[in-house]
């Protein structure tokens, strides 16, 4: 029997941890992409496999690809998960910075779809972490927005390009949630949070969530694990919120 396999970036912490434990809950082997190694591959012996790579470089996601093909023998999944936010006001953005951004959220999320599908040859499923900062903007987000919403299009048109193929592009697009990553973007000091996270949360949820909760990282990992199955074959191109109802479309 094959092995079916997935490729997560940035899966070792926050939602990224919970991708990679629901795909090897689902029976997949998993290589892990990021920089920094959190012991992922040793949590999950002779399931995951994790390999240091930057995803802003293309020769990073090569590594990834060519890594499972050997283990695996092939690529089913690529999971474009690597990323980070912080709020920043326009004038307070430099080169550096905005080169850092987008490098790892968009230009890290196109390699990766590259390699995905050069990999893939013929069927397989890419999905990519994107969020509600890809459909609307708010202030002092204009370079986290811009990364997102240029992923969803980068989302949409590759759906198109390769569905010929059988390969399947879809887009995740979760509201907050509070992973480390999360608070610690909130904490800054241009956040919308203003210094007072929980506070800032609560009000956010009881203004804004139909269901009066956020998402878990556990619930944004589950959509894609349905999203790489057979059962989702008909899905592609698609940019689905998880946000409990934040903003309906």
């Amino acid at each position: 029997m094959s092995q079916k396999t997935a490729i997560i970036t940035g899966g070792n912490r926050g939602i990224g941890r919970s991708i990679t434990e629901a795909f090897v809950d689902a029976g997949y082997a998993v290589v892990v992409g990021a920089r920094t190694d959190t012991g992922i591959g040793t949590l999950f012996p002779d399931k995951v496999r994790y390999v240091s790579v930057d995803v802003r470089q293309e020769s990073g996601h090569r590594q990834l690809t060519e890594t499972a093909v050997t283990w695996t023998g092939q690529v089913d999944v690529y999971v474009n998960n690597a990323g980070f936010s912080e709020w920043r006001p326009i004038e307070l953005i430099d080169e550096a910075f905005f080169d850092d951004l987008i490098g790892t959220n968009l230009k890290g999320a196109f390699w990766g779809c590259k390699a995905a599908v050069d990999a893939m040859r013929k069927g397989g499923a890419i999905i990519n972490i994107s969020s509600i900062a890809g459909k609307r903007g708010s202030s002092n987000n204009a370079l986290y927005c811009a990364s997102k919403f240029g992923m969803n299009g980068l989302t949409q048109a590759l759906a198109k390009e390769v569905g010929q193929r059988s390969i399947r592009v879809n887009a995740v697009c979760p509201v907050l949630v509070p992973t480390q990553g999360l608070l610690q973007a909130l904490d800054g000091p241009y956040a919308p949070a203003k210094g007072n996270i929980d506070a800032f949360l609560a009000k956010f949820t009881t203004d804004n969530a139909a269901l009066g909760r956020l998402p878990t990282a556990a619930e944004v990992a589950a959509l894609c694990v349905f999203l790489a199955s057979d059962e989702a074959s008909a899905i592609t191109a698609q940019c689905i919120n998880v946000d409990c109802g934040v903003l309906p479309q």
